[in-house]
């Protein structure tokens, strides 16, 4: 009896070991914006970007959001309510005109529930592109 529960609990401490540790190396935030911006050279931050030139927009979660604008990534670490950033948040932004500006407010809404969630306020937007290759 002994023998059959130590195998049954030697069992199920193998099966939880890949859930543990696969938990333990779950990426920071800062670990996920840095493997995003691998082999991207900082620009001087800039107040506005071109909103019919940005592509996509990529949230961090609780870090950032990371707006494609061509070849140039643009990092807005919102200096409000980034801690309420994840990938379930339908980004909702109010602009006057054709760009995005540190000065907007942007509202998130539940993806799955559609309620509001909170809102964010801009910061810089950080230009990373790519060096270029001398000859």
């Amino acid at each position: 009896m002994k023998t059959i529960l130590a195998t049954l609990l030697a069992g199920a401490a193998l099966l939880a070991a890949p859930v543990a540790n696969a938990q333990r190396h779950r990426p920071t935030p800062d670990e996920r914006l840095a493997k995003l911006l691998a082999g991207r050279v900082a620009g001087k931050p800039v107040d506005c970007i071109s909103l019919s030139m940005t592509g996509s927009s990529q949230v961090v979660d609780g870090k950032a959001i990371v707006y494609t604008v061509g070849n140039t990534l643009y990092v807005n670490e919102p200096r409000g309510g980034a801690d309420q950033l994840d990938g379930n948040s339908i980004l909702v932004t109010n602009t006057f005109g054709a760009q995005l500006c540190s000065i907007d407010i942007v509202r998130l809404i539940d993806r799955n529930s559609f309620f509001p969630r909170g809102f964010l306020s801009l910061g810089e937007f950080v230009p990373y592109t790519r060096p270029k290759k001398s000859n």
